[in-house]
């Protein structure tokens, strides 16, 4: 089973912008899909985007549209989220998780990281 490691979280004023990444342990680790959720405490955990791979055909949710984008850098297996115009509401624990397979849905993101935490303050 492949790794994925989260990182870049941190604290940020609103309005300010922050770079996750998420690293694969397993060399050309070549997924289906890749995704970013979030989850905040008492809440379900959420998909924010995903990004199918062999297309690059990307899904943002409607609360993050216009403002995170998803890419991948496959000669680093590495997956990226660039979070721009943070708002409080954004403040969550993100994860990223990866498919082998379609479809890019929850039941088929088999492997998932454990997560960094991102805190924007008003």
């Amino acid at each position: 089973q492949v790794q994925l490691v989260e990182s870049g979280g941190g604290s940020v004023q609103a309005g300010g912008s922050l770079r996750l990444s998420c690293t694969a342990s397993e060399y050309s680790f070549t997924p289906y899909c890749m995704a970013w959720f979030r989850q905040t405490p008492g809440r379900a955990r959420e998909r924010v985007a995903h990004i199918i791979i062999s297309s690059g055909r990307t899904y943002y949710d409607d609360s993050v549209k216009g403002r995170f984008t998803i890419s991948q850098d496959a000669a680093k297996n590495t997956l990226y989220l660039q979070m721009n115009s943070l708002n409080p509401e954004d403040t969550a624990t993100y994860y990223c998780a990866a498919a082998r397979a379609g479809p890019c849905a929850p039941a088929a993101l088999n492997s998932w990281g454990k997560g960094t935490l991102v805190t924007v303050s008003s």
